[in-house]
């Protein structure tokens, strides 16, 4: 039987993402991180935890390396502790048919103007705004 692994996006730049790895641990789950630049979190090597480079840009590059992680893992989930990459990691759950976010949704919630948009739509009073296109 495979080792289970949780695969973490980025970690966190104020340190949240050691948090994440030591419950993976208590869970008797393997943390990966899949960072742009692992070396920037300094919890990942003072615990020795796995962590790979790659775009985390590019949701081809990761779903690239989950599906290689994948063939030795068992992947039993995908997660960040960095709210930037909520979307991302939706996106990566939905491909391999993990419980995860709903991409769609987290996007609306994090532009603004979209979400003020679907609030006016649903009937509840908005103050006025505007979308500013450029500074």
């Amino acid at each position: 039987m495979a080792r289970r692994a949780l695969i973490l996006v980025e970690g966190h730049p104020r340190g949240n993402g050691l948090l994440y790895v030591k419950a993976a641990q208590r869970l008797g789950l393997h943390p990966i991180t899949l960072s742009a630049d692992p070396a920037r979190y300094d919890y990942l090597a003072a615990e020795r935890t796995e962590a790979i480079r790659v775009d985390t840009d590019n949701l081809d590059a990761l779903i690239q390396e989950c599906s290689r992680l994948g063939a030795t893992y068992d992947i039993a989930g995908i997660t960040s502790a960095w709210d930037p990459v909520y979307a991302t990691v939706g996106k990566l759950c939905e491909h391999f048919s993990l419980p995860g976010p709903n991409a769609a949704s987290v996007e609306r919630c994090c532009d603004k103007f979209a979400q003020r948009q679907l609030l006016a739509e649903a009937g509840i009073p908005m103050p006025a705004y505007r979308l500013a296109t450029n500074a």
